[in-house]
């Protein structure tokens, strides 16, 4: 049913006006006229627009960044998402109002926000129905503002799940596949942009359109890893494959990096190899093994009570074989042939047997805890890289040996992926070699100065990205923080003119995703 049309109150505009300025310290910005935002109020739409209590909406994982919208649109259909940007684009270039698609909120520097903008709060669709299909290729519809938790369960239910994922897994489908979703499974099926058949997307022209490889291919590759330049993702139809009961849960560490490294690379490479695979770096770490026994066990008990991993860089290498209670004798054997070639230290050797569902959802797991002590809303100066293999071992002793003195602030993973798993087709940018490492700081910065701050982390941050720049390491940046269009051209290199084209012809307002800093709104020259 249609909701009637509301009516801002100018009271609440010239309100909304000085705490918007108020809230940035008395910075100018735009704010969008009384007459606009009453416009905004007017729309037949299933769902509403909220003009107050956008605070939350101004904040993101990242903690670092804080800009208010003008306005929050909780849609009830994708028509309410279309029927808003097709508005903003008919006021034409003149107005500065732009529209923020907003999942979950895991950004890390704002780029789900829209200072006096428009936020779309994806959640609100997570009502439509998940929808499983069966058949030799099977899939699942799922709405953009799903959370892929929710994907999770509801196809556990037909034993499927989804082939690639994230680490954490309460984010939502159209957030992970407009940047690329990346886990210790895309050594073997790519990441999740590379398992999608088909997108419902509304464009920065406010049109809805249905694309896939075989229609609309274009915009359909535009916008997985798109940054949301090209338009909001409302659905997407997701590859599935029969989903196991059981998952064995190994860990290892090394004391050489080029032994695990190497080992990685050769799992990878492997027809018959580990399910996921992931590697960590631990830096002065006092009683690793002691904090593992709280959920794995070890395989010789006596021998890892003896291990001591103070003042070292040690290496975990973090696996996984998946099972079914048939079939565990099998697994058995499979995982002892595959860790006999690796050279961990066999003290080292950790594991325990979990179902599938607690595997993947094991990060909320730590969020709970963290919840708890009051330390998972606070500053995420997070820094991810894509480091290509030629590269690897140079950038290892210069960060792990010399800028890096412990990893207390936050895990450091580093992992190695296949090239041939990308679709070069999609925006995502990454290095031009067959295998290159995903390596993420993903620090917390609980206190106000010293180690624990923000500042001390994009320190670090800043001498590893000056490092790779001077050391012409050819990495290239995952949930890049860039603020000026000359970086994101340097960023995307020779793929920037393709990136600019696509923009000109479904954003050519500029309208969309403001916060990733990388068109300004009403900049493009137009042939509309």
């Amino acid at each position: 049913m249609k909701c009637r049309p509301a009516t801002m109150k100018p009271s609440l505009v010239h309100c909304f006006k000085l705490l918007l300025l108020l809230a940035l310290g008395g910075v100018t910005m735009h704010v969008p006229d009384e007459d606009v935002l009453s416009s905004l109020g007017a729309l037949h739409l299933d769902g509403h627009f909220s003009f107050h209590d956008v605070s939350a909406m101004a904040r993101d994982f990242g903690n670092q960044c804080s800009s208010l919208p003008a306005a929050v649109l909780h849609p009830g259909s994708v028509s309410d998402i279309a029927t808003t940007v097709r508005h903003v684009f008919s006021l034409g270039e003149s107005s500065a109002l732009t529209v923020a698609a907003r999942g979950h909120g895991h950004s890390l520097m704002g780029q789900s926000q829209a200072a006096g903008g428009i936020v779309v709060r994806m959640e609100s669709l997570r009502g439509d129905r998940l929808q499983v299909h069966h058949g030799m290729s099977p899939f699942v519809d799922a709405p953009g503002g799903e959370l892929w938790i929710n994907v999770l369960r509801e196809t556990l239910k037909h034993g499927l799940a989804p082939k690639s994922w994230t680490d954490y897994l309460h984010l939502t489908v159209g957030g992970t596949l407009s940047n690329a979703g990346v886990s210790g499974q895309a050594f073997r099926h790519g990441p999740q942009v590379s398992n999608v058949n088909q997108l419902e997307i509304v464009t920065g022209r406010g049109d809805a359109v249905t694309c896939s490889p075989e229609d609309n291919s274009d915009l359909f590759y535009a916008a997985l890893g798109g940054l949301g330049q090209f338009g909001i993702i409302t659905r997407a139809r997701i590859a599935l494959e029969p989903a196991p009961k059981m998952v064995r849960w190994i860990r290892v560490l090394y004391s050489d990096f080029a032994s695990f490294a190497e080992d990685q690379e050769m799992l990878i490479m492997a027809e018959n190899t580990f399910d996921y695979i992931e590697g960590f770096v631990i830096i002065n770490r006092t009683g690793i093994l002691n904090n593992w026994r709280t959920s794995f066990k070890p395989q010789d008990p006596v021998q890892a009570s003896h291990f001591q991993s103070d003042g070292k860089v040690l290496y975990c290498l973090e696996l996984t074989k998946n099972f079914n209670s048939d079939s565990i004798d099998i697994m058995e054997q499979e995982v002892s042939a595959l860790l006999s070639r690796l050279r961990f230290i066999r003290s080292t050797l950790f594991h325990t047997d979990v179902t599938y569902l607690e595997f993947l959802d094991r990060v909320h797991t730590s969020e709970v805890k963290l919840r708890a002590q009051g330390l998972w809303e606070v500053p995420h100066p997070w820094l991810n890289l894509l480091i290509p293999r030629s590269s690897i071992h140079k950038f290892a002793k210069e960060v792990f040996g010399k800028i890096l003195k412990d990893s207390n602030n936050g895990p450091i993973l580093l992992y190695p992926v296949n090239k041939s798993k990308w679709n070069n087709r999609t925006s995502v940018v990454i290095p031009d070699e067959e295998i290159f490492y995903l390596v993420g700081f993903l620090s917390s910065a609980p206190s106000h100065s010293g180690h624990g701050s923000v500042e001390h982390a994009m320190n670090l941050n800043n001498q590893i990205v000056e490092f790779c720049e001077e050391a012409d390491i050819g990495m290239k940046q995952y949930l890049a923080p860039y603020t000026t269009q000359k970086q994101w051209k340097a960023h995307f290199g020779a793929r920037w003119e393709t990136f600019e084209r696509r923009k000109h012809t479904y954003d050519p307002l500029a309208i969309l995703a403001p916060g990733q800093r990388i068109f300004p709104k009403a900049s493009l020259p137009l042939s509309l």
